[in-house]
């Protein structure tokens, strides 16, 4: 049996291919997939800066039904019809880093993930295709009335949970995050529900207004104001509790580290383009007890709390979803997602609501 799937060939080049439609293994499932986000990272395989990637059927914010079970899996715990969200990055659950309780860096996470699932040479995570075999471990089920455009954020979101799990915000502590992208104000929302003071430095001023929409407290525009000194003074020159930056260029990270204060923490949040390195004080390290640190990927336990934030309309999203193209229209969904004025765009396989 053939499905259709999204497949990057080279720089803004699309093609729809229809591969054999894969058949759930020992301990998987076999979700038709309703929608999928084109993710950042997929944006730049898309825009050429990854060209050994090509062929690429990329495609991991998705949500769909299952569909159908392999073996091992019980029905009535994974039900046919289920609306879930999936987790495409599987971990091996051997390597180092899965035994100390890290599998969003397992050693063969880019290997295993959408197993089972060859796609006939084409590279894969698999969620910009018709369907796609999950091991149950990555299934996370998804209420009745949660649509299907909402489901797909549970990866992102999941993302910026484990980042706040890392910088740990508490309750009445000063936040500042950097950026107004979608993963910025996602940050935004998840520090306002931890009872924080929440500064966003952002110069478009679109951005700046949705922030404050989110709940941002007070908006720094970094191309009027020194931000460093800006958040300094803020905070009565004691520096930022918590800084997480959410954009990709090094200078930035140098702010957020002089913008933080004693005991406070550092949260790279985004990769960084191009990797240029920033300036840390050791003697400031030393003397200051802050964290300088980073978060990559959601982890289980942010994954699982993300799913719960959907579910219990914690989060909002809508705002945050451009738009949906249907797969004939894939071109033009890559199109728009690299443009600097939109969020985050999705290809619809199925109406599955």
């Amino acid at each position: 049996m053939k499905m259709r799937c999204v497949v990057t060939t080279g720089p803004k080049k699309i093609e729809i291919r229809e591969v054999e439609r894969p058949k759930p293994g020992y301990n998987q499932v076999l979700v038709q997939v309703g929608a999928c986000n084109i993710c950042t990272w997929e944006q730049r395989v898309y825009a050429g800066e990854y060209p050994y990637m090509y062929p690429f059927n990329g495609g991991h914010e998705a949500a769909g039904r299952i569909v159908e079970i392999g073996e091992n899996v019980i029905p009535e715990a994974y039900p046919i019809g289920a609306k879930v969200a999936v987790k495409t990055f599987d971990a091996c659950g051997c390597c180092y880093y899965c035994r100390h309780g890290a599998p969003n860096l397992c050693t063969h996470k880019l290997r295993r993930s959408a197993s089972n699932t060859p796609y006939e040479g084409i590279k894969n995570l698999g969620g910009f295709s018709e369907y796609i075999c999950i091991d149950i471990a990555g299934i996370y089920f998804l209420k009745e009335d949660v649509p299907i455009h909402r489901g797909i954020f549970a990866e992102p979101l999941a993302c910026v949970v484990n980042s706040i799990n890392v910088g740990k915000p508490e309750l009445g502590e000063d936040v500042v995050v950097i950026g107004g992208g979608i993963m910025g104000m996602l940050h935004v929302q998840l520090a306002k529900l931890r009872g924080c003071r929440v500064i966003m430095s952002e110069p478009d001023e679109k951005r700046r207004n949705l922030a404050k929409e989110f709940g941002a407290d007070i908006l720094i525009n970094p191309l009027e104001v020194d931000p460093v000194e800006e958040v300094k003074k803020i905070t009565d020159g004691r520096g930022a509790d918590v800084v997480f930056n959410t954009t990709a260029i090094p200078a930035v990270g140098q702010q957020a580290v002089n913008m933080v204060g004693k005991l406070g923490r550092v949260i790279m949040y985004s990769s960084q383009h191009p990797d240029a390195p920033i300036q840390v004080s050791p003697n400031w390290l030393h003397s200051s007890q802050a964290v300088v640190t980073g978060t990559v990927s959601p982890s289980v336990l942010s994954f699982e709390q993300s799913v719960n934030l959907l579910n219990k309309n914690l989060v909002e999203t809508d705002k945050l979803f451009y738009g949906s193209f249907p797969i004939e229209k894939a071109q033009e969904a890559f199109e728009t997602a690299i443009r600097p004025d939109t969020y985050r765009c999705a290809i619809d396989f199925a109406d599955l609501d």
